[in-house]
């Protein structure tokens, strides 16, 4: 029997519909909207390492639902937290399938209770009262902000679909963590106008929710002529656009260089940061849940068609455990699969494909043969280091490559301080071949070691991997041939959808326009 939900003034926002690897570890969140596992997600084991004030716990259990006797939802608080977001002391959730730990689960859940064939004998729906406004399909750091901006809209109300038993589990969680200056794109592309405007936003934002973040500023160097010429045109770029960047002279960088090598020149981005992204998330996810936003964990979008009778969509969701693949190849998105007995149609006035890595195979499953797209996946590999020399206190990147896949193999920092060196680019067929092998290490040295020689090489080792989403193979990351652009727009021919397809990096940056840009492009300026 399939579980029918009717919505009504209804957006949705959908999470990947395929499988990725969860990290080794994540985070709690501050406040929780309405968090809904179609079925018991899995348990979570928390360890509480912060200070006293902000260790204190609130539970309140609110039952809903009752009067249709289907479902009811457990609803959970938690105190703030904005103690451990400043200083990036989030507590870790490791994952556990142990009873003591789904004991320790504070998810809200939603328990699906069976109806008596007697007393359904007429009905081949189940049917719960439930309101949504927006259906959104993505739980990671762009879903969160299109769901956060959508939430703000009067008379609405926001439900965010994620495949995965928590947020922000593949791409968000597994990144830079660098907030960027917005200069290597064209000045008419989208990634430029987002980059800039979501910059802003998000420094903004981690100021007023006390989000750990510094603005660290980054060296762009330059070891050959042709380097120098691709940085002159990075600066003559970044003034067009009203970003700032200057010129290091050679005996700053000889003072304050903490051993690092530009024979030809340095550019440098004071604007260029770092953030605690995890943080950021747990702020979104709290802002969503001040407006009443619903989150529905463990939640597979495997159908989304256009309802044929009015406007609105129908989007059938199973739960992550209900079938024996959890990352179905991309081909079994090429025809609608059948509703089974777990699956449940929610149906809504308007859709937003925030899926990141799935955002191509939503697309497909809407769209005529002749429209759909291929997706391709552009692995990037992240190398520890464990010395504490060189002491680095910037960020480190090499000059661009016009047409390169990213930025080159740089130098980052995350909040502790840790350095750590990539991505590199690595093309794959797989979006959960997240392994980092001894291999591409070797290839990364070189490239480290040509603006910081003194690197020890045994300190660095194979750390994690993050996947981009790329719309055509070896596309580029920056200006140059086979420009990939970010796509955010309404799309043709459909009443109410708005895709957001190829939202690699600077997709951190821009994540706060973007959910800005999705609510103008439903509801006006």
């Amino acid at each position: 029997m399939c579980v029918r939900y009717p919505v009504s003034s209804t957006s949705f926002v959908c999470g990947s519909p395929r499988a990725g690897r969860e990290p080794s570890s994540h985070w709690t969140t501050t406040r929780r909207a309405i968090i809904i596992p179609l079925t018991p997600p899995l348990p979570l084991h928390h360890s509480h390492n912060l200070d006293a004030s902000a260790a204190q716990r609130t539970a309140t259990y609110v039952d809903v639902a009752q009067a249709s006797g289907i479902m009811s939802f457990k609803r959970t608080f938690s105190s703030r937290l904005l103690p451990a977001l400043k200083t990036g002391a989030v507590p870790r959730r490791q994952l556990s399938r142990t009873p003591a730990a789904q004991a320790d689960f504070t998810h809200t859940q939603l328990i699906a209770k069976k109806h008596s064939t007697a007393q359904h004998s007429t009905a081949q729906h189940s049917t719960a009262q439930l309101i949504h406004a927006r259906k959104i399909i993505g739980g990671g750091i762009v879903g969160l902000s299109i769901a956060h901006h959508l939430s703000l809209q009067p008379n609405t109300s926001t439900l965010l679909v994620e495949r995965h038993a928590s947020v922000g589990t593949e791409t968000s969680s597994r990144n830079s963590e660098v907030i960027h200056a917005g200069i290597y794109y064209g000045a008419d592309t989208l990634k430029t106008r987002l980059c800039l405007r979501g910059r802003h936003l998000l420094y903004a934002f981690c100021e007023a929710h006390g989000v750990g973040h510094r603005r660290t500023g980054k060296w762009i160097v330059a070891q050959t002529d042709a380097q120098h010429e691709e940085l002159q045109k990075l600066h003559e770029h970044s003034r067009a656009i009203g970003v700032p960047t200057r010129w290091v002279s050679e005996a700053e960088v000889a003072r304050d260089g903490e051993g690092v090598r530009a024979r030809s020149a340095v550019l440098e981005s004071p604007t260029t940061g770092i953030v605690h992204v995890h943080g950021v998330m747990t702020a979104l996810e709290g802002l969503l849940g001040d407006q009443g936003g619903t989150i529905a964990l463990n939640s597979r979008v495997v159908a989304v068609r256009p309802l044929r009778a009015a406007a609105g969509w129908e989007v059938d969701v199973q739960s992550s455990s209900s079938s024996p693949s959890s990352s179905p190849s991309p081909s079994s998105y090429e025809a609608r699969p059948p509703v089974s007995p777990t699956t449940t149609t929610i149906t809504s006035d308007t859709i937003v494909n925030a899926a990141g890595l799935g955002a191509v195979h939503v697309h497909n499953m809407i769209v005529p043969p002749e429209r759909r797209k291929t997706p391709y996946y552009a692995k990037g590999n992240y190398f520890s280091y464990s010395s504490p020399r060189p002491n680095i206190s910037r960020l480190i990147y090499p000059a661009p490559d016009p047409g390169a896949g990213g930025l080159g193999t740089h130098l980052t920092l995350d909040m502790g301080g840790r350095v750590r060196f990539g991505p590199d680019v690595e093309w794959v067929d797989d979006p959960e071949d997240l392994s980092v092998g001894r291999a591409r290490l070797e290839q990364a040295v070189g490239e480290i070691k040509s603006y910081l020689p003194h690197v020890d090489e045994t300190c660095l080792e194979p750390d994690y991997a993050g996947i981009r989403p790329k719309l055509t193979y070896g596309g580029a990351g920056q200006m140059g041939d086979n420009f990939n652009d970010f796509v955010v727009r309404l799309e043709e021919g459909y009443q109410g959808w708005v895709n957001c397809l190829g939202i690699e990096s600077p997709g951190l940056t821009s994540s706060l326009a973007i959910g800005e840009r999705v609510r103008q492009l439903l509801y006006g300026p």
